[in-house]
């Protein structure tokens, strides 16, 4: 790493932890998420050059992972026998928001059909991203929609958890921490199974390396106990600053339209996923906090760290979202079709 790539990336370290420390000051729920999120999106849109290191994003993904699957315990198991109904919503719910979205952009915008598509997914950013390179559309219209959604659905999915009343009253982790030397293997092996997954292209595969081990060795009683929150919390700071970072080194002016295309879009698919989410908690009895975050259309490391924050069912949350990711890269390039022919 060059000088100047350590220096940005102590400035994110540092804007990040001050965005925390605010957010938690004014009582925001999810701090360490919301706070660095908010933070390092007004100053890379103020001009500062920020990033986190890939290295380290990785590692936050294989960390949140073993901690949602150190959730899971044989009431889990009996739990999840209700979830069928609630995974046939999912495609469902995907394809509502996918081309509700997409009207308003083609209606009101004036976007064509396939950046309206691309701008419309509801998540896989980085494939959605990789489809967008390959096909003739407005690539900057996309990256910013899709931006704007995951930042938005950071902020307001919390805020509307919080807001109702709807935050666990217990924390869905073990009540006591695995040991240094436990967690370090449990991470190790977490890793080395998450760039197996990685070249399988599984979506989220770091994250997915996590939750399969922990999950492995928490079912069989092999470990026991979750991630400690020193470990937790940088984790969540990080992930935030993630988030932010990807609004750095552009300006407002020339984001203007597609930042309130992306903002109105996400406030339409934000209602109507809270619709769906509300349906499928009435109908199956899962939990109103869990379901809203299991269909809120933002990225999967980030509800998965949000439902442990905020003592959701991490393990439904995560299962929902995997499932969204996996339809999304059978669905997209069907409904593009022939009009997303490579540049």
């Amino acid at each position: 790493m060059s000088f100047s790539e350590l220096r940005a990336s102590a400035l994110t370290a540092l804007i990040g932890t001050a965005g925390a420390l605010i957010a938690i000051a004014v009582a925001f729920p999810a701090p360490y998420l919301i706070g660095p999120a908010v933070a390092i999106t007004v100053a890379g849109l103020a001009g500062l050059r920020l990033t986190v290191p890939a290295e380290v994003r990785n590692v936050c993904f294989v960390i949140i992972g073993v901690s949602m699957g150190a959730s899971v315990t044989p009431e889990v198991i009996v739990a999840a026998r209700t979830w069928p109904a609630s995974f046939v919503m999912v495609p469902v719910a995907v394809v509502i928001l996918l081309y509700v979205s997409s009207w308003m952009l083609q209606r009101f915008f004036r976007y064509d059909r396939v950046t309206a598509l691309l701008a419309s997914s509801p998540g896989h950013l980085s494939y959605v991203l990789s489809l967008a390179a390959e096909t003739h559309c407005d690539l900057r219209t996309v990256s910013v929609a899709q931006s704007v959604r995951v930042l938005a659905l950071t902020i307001t999915t919390p805020l509307i958890v919080e807001i109702f009343g709807l935050v666990g009253a217990e924390p869905a982790l073990p009540p006591h921490v695995m040991s240094v030397p436990v967690l370090i293997a449990t991470l190790a092996v977490s890793a080395l199974l998450g760039m197996l997954f990685l070249r399988w292209r599984l979506p989220a595969a770091l994250l997915l390396g996590g939750v399969a081990v922990s999950i492995s060795t928490h079912i069989t009683g092999f470990v026991s106990g979750g991630v400690p929150n020193w470990l937790l919390i940088p984790t969540y700071v990080i992930l935030g600053s993630v988030i932010g970072t990807r609004f750095c080194g552009v300006s407002i002016g020339e984001l203007r339209v597609a930042f309130v295309a992306g903002g109105i879009v996400t406030v339409v698919v934000t209602v109507l996923a809270a619709a769906i989410a509300g349906g499928v908690s009435y109908l199956t009895g899962v939990p109103l906090d869990a379901a809203l975050i299991a269909f809120a259309p933002g990225g999967l490391e980030t509800m998965a760290a949000m439902a442990v924050m905020l003592h959701a069912d991490p393990t439904y949350v995560g299962a929902h979202h995997v499932l969204r990711l996996m339809f999304l890269s059978v669905l997209m390039p069907l409904v593009l079709g022939k009009e997303a022919r490579q540049r």
